[in-house]
């Protein structure tokens, strides 16, 4: 379960620790020494898991961490704070503030490895590797197998990344925009109506198995899937 790593850290030598320990275990990392550069970075590239150092130079950590939840672009992205201070206030902050875990200095790298595959569980589950079965519907990241009621589908890679975030995203609706962000990828620039011709082909895909229905049109809002057809 690779990811798009921001480590927002300004001490040199715990950047190059947990860097050199999150790319071992096969993620990939981009390195922020304040708040403002890391801001900048996100304007242009969505990460899957921010790790924010609670000190920082100019905007603390907390005042970011606050920023971000309340930009609805930055609002699906797990952070996990990461600080020396102990006292259970500090916790109780951090995590009101928004962030998703919080992590007190020092901590092993493994602990960490393992705290980022919890909050990607739990706030980005399409990145895990984990099946996913809805009304007869299953899809294996894995094996990259989807069927349906046992009946193989065919589909193609951009169809099967739609269908994975559409199938660990139940009932809520999403915009074009909102869609093009989380399947494409912020760096991808495609017009809006490509998520038409894919959703298209998805339903097409979906059709021998009769499970095309799931995936419903929201007039005027965008694209849902449904855990019943409509």
């Amino acid at each position: 379960m690779a990811a798009n790593i921001l480590l927002v850290e300004d001490e040199t030598g715990i950047q190059e620790l947990l860097k050199f320990n999150l790319v071992k275990a096969g993620h990939q990392v981009t390195v922020s020494g304040d708040a403002e550069h890391a801001l900048q970075f996100l304007k242009n590239t969505l990460p899957d898991v921010i790790l924010l150092d609670w000190m920082l130079p100019g905007m603390s950590g907390i005042d970011l961490c606050r920023r971000l939840r309340n930009d609805e672009r930055y609002q699906p992205i797990p952070i996990i704070m990461l600080t020396a201070r102990v006292e259970e206030r500090d916790k109780v902050l951090g995590l009101d503030t928004g962030a998703d875990d919080y992590m007190t200095k020092p901590f092993s790298p493994r602990e960490l490895v393992s705290r980022i595959k919890a909050v990607l569980r739990r706030r980005a589950p399409q990145m895990t590797d984990e099946p996913v079965e809805i009304n007869g519907l299953k899809l294996d990241p894995t094996s990259h197998r989807v069927q349906g009621c046992g009946q193989a589908l065919e589909l193609g890679p951009t169809e099967f990344r739609l269908l994975h975030f559409f199938m660990t995203h139940p009932e809520r609706v999403y915009s074009r925009a909102q869609l093009l962000d989380q399947v494409w990828g912020d760096d991808v620039f495609v017009e809006e109506r490509t998520v038409d011709v894919h959703i298209r082909r998805l339903r097409l895909a979906l059709e021998p198995s009769g499970h095309a229905g799931l995936v419903q049109t929201v007039r005027g809002s965008g694209y849902r899937f449904s855990v019943e057809v409509g």
